[in-house]
């Protein structure tokens, strides 16, 4: 369906394709992998024909419809949600505005003389409609927005009232409404909370086209996709597998270069040790002219190329007293929506806890209450002896001065630092290089994040208060932030919807309910085994 072949690109001074081929084919489930920068997002372009490469063809078969989703979306405003998505489902969006261009004409007394053609084209029109399933049209598109998280009242509503985020689960619907033949998904995870990853995991597995996507949410990739396609150092490398057999092959690959590369450095040695060694002899004359053409004949192999991995040792925290915080007949409403009543809640220290529930269930809320940033309208929130707090939220990156640069915000934030350490410190969190100097004013909503981690992580709090610390992360971020935190000797607690994230840092779960606040001890893994789903709202196995 999809094929690039021998394709070459150069961006300024980066070099991203040299000689790269691969091809995608119908009912495939791809994962596209790189580094930041390796060229996912133009890769995509190429597909669509927006770019073209330098060198090579990108080719598409005839007839077949691609649909794009890309971070970029418009500021569509003024129309209603369910318009919005319909209007992006294809022939039948376009089939459907003429019918309604056909019932305007057939109520304007003014055409009454074209009433017999205009009856005509619209039983035409309409049964077009018909045969392409317009009539069930809405009904499906309000099924996915449904999935994706939009409440009836959302559906309905002005797409202008949406944040960015909602904006993009938007652009995300119309893509699966369409339909097409192949689905090219940049990054389609970021923004979801965990139902509805699961539920969009759910429909992308019964997808029968063919798909292209990259994600930084390492279990979302592992179960829908079937093959990875890797882009390293300018090629595209196939991997048939999930991203755990992707991950454990390339492991593997690259350790089987860097024993053939040490093999041959070996012997490369030893022949050159015999050459300088002899050189000067008559009696060897032979012996060395026959070992240097044997040496110039050999072709070298290169080291391999190693995925760079930044880790930073951060400093264990003051202890804090045995109870880290506690919430005692708490009291919480938003107007006429009660989030909480009476409820009762100890973090003793050392515990992680993870915090899940549907959406508007007061995950942010008992995050903000445990942060003293919202009161309790009853109750009382009480923090531990000497309990050092360190709370990041969604708005923690307007902390940040966008006059400065990525450097100075480290050294103002700790003056007493050695240049090295903070240095370490930035390249850890994905600023190394003249990354370092970039405003603060430019960083995307990821590199903030990154930023502000690793201000908060550079001199550890022992309460650690964290309301989706992993948006926008990419895996290596992620994995780097995992082996950070695993170590870490005091409290967590924190809302997340990446269940690897969730599953490698908690011990414990609390699950919040229309019914109630259902504490579980052990971690995600073992809620998910307990339960038999894997988020509130969802059926467990027991009930399908």
């Amino acid at each position: 369906m999809i094929r690039l072949d021998n394709i070459g690109a150069q961006h300024g001074k980066q070099i991203l394709f040299v000689g790269a081929s691969a091809a995608i084919h119908r009912g495939e489930k791809v994962g596209l992998v790189g580094p930041n920068g390796a060229g996912k997002s133009t890769l995509f372009r190429y597909i669509t024909k927006e770019e073209e490469p330098d060198e090579g063809q990108v080719s598409v078969d005839k007839g077949i419809t691609l649909g794009y989703f890309r971070q970029d979306v418009g500021e569509a405003h003024g129309r209603p949600v369910i318009n919005e998505v319909m209007d992006g489902a294809g022939p039948v969006s376009a089939v459907a505005a003429e019918m309604k261009s056909l019932e305007a004409a057939l109520a304007d007394p003014e055409r009454a003389d074209e009433m017999e053609a205009l009856i005509e084209r619209f039983g035409d029109v309409q049964a077009r409609y018909d045969a392409l399933g317009g009539y069930a049209l809405e009904g499906k598109a309000r099924e996915i927005l449904a999935g994706l998280g939009f409440s009836p009242e959302m559906m309905d509503g002005d797409i202008g009232a949406l944040s960015g985020g909602w904006k993009m689960r938007v652009a995300l619907a119309r893509i699966l409404l369409m339909r097409p033949d192949a689905m090219l998904l940049d990054e389609p995870s970021n923004h979801l909370d965990l139902e509805s990853l699961l539920w969009l995991e759910s429909f992308l597995k019964a997808y029968d086209g063919a798909l292209l996507m990259t994600s930084h949410d390492r279990e979302f990739m592992k179960r829908v996709c079937t093959r990875i396609l890797e882009i390293d150092g300018g090629e595209l490398n196939s991997y048939a597998g999930d991203y755990d057999f992707y991950d454990a092959q390339r492991a593997l690959n690259e350790k089987q270069q860097q024993a053939a590369y040490e093999r041959q450095q070996a012997m490369l040695a030893k022949e050159i040790a015999f050459i300088e060694r002899f050189k000067a002899r008559a009696s060897h004359a032979a012996q060395v002219q026959s070992r240097v053409k044997k040496l110039d004949k050999i072709e070298k192999l290169e080291p391999p190329k190693r995925r760079q991995k930044v880790m930073f040792e951060f400093k264990p925290p003051p202890r804090s007293g045995e109870d880290v915080v506690k919430l005692a007949g708490v009291n919480k409403a938003y107007g006429s929506k009660v989030i909480y009543q009476g409820l009762d809640f100890l973090v003793r220290r050392r515990e992680r806890w993870c915090v899940l529930g549907v959406n508007g269930a007061g995950k942010s809320t008992l995050l903000k209450l445990v942060t003293e940033t919202s009161n309790p309208d009853a109750g009382q929130v009480t923090l531990g002896g000497s309990v050092k707090l360190g709370y990041f939220a969604q708005h923690a990156m307007d902390i940040l001065d966008g006059q400065k640069t990525v450097w100075d915000t480290l050294v103002d934030a700790f003056p007493r630092a050695s240049i090295g350490s903070l240095r370490s410190l930035a390249g850890c969190f994905g600023f190394s290089g003249e990354e370092i100097e970039k405003g603060v004013r430019i960083l995307s909503g990821g590199e903030k994040a990154r930023l502000v981690l690793a201000i908060m992580l550079y001199d550890p709090p022992n309460f650690l208060v964290l309301d989706e610390p992993t948006n926008h992360l990419d895996m290596t971020t992620k994995e780097m932030l995992i082996e950070a935190l695993k170590p870490f000797e005091g409290t967590l607690l924190f809302v997340s919807h990446d269940r690897h994230f969730l599953a490698e840092l908690s011990n414990r779960v609390l699950e919040l309910t229309p019914e109630g606040v259902v504490p579980y001890g052990g971690g995600y893994s073992e809620y998910v085994a307990r339960t038999g789903r894997e988020a509130p709202g969802l059926r467990s196995d027991s009930e399908k």
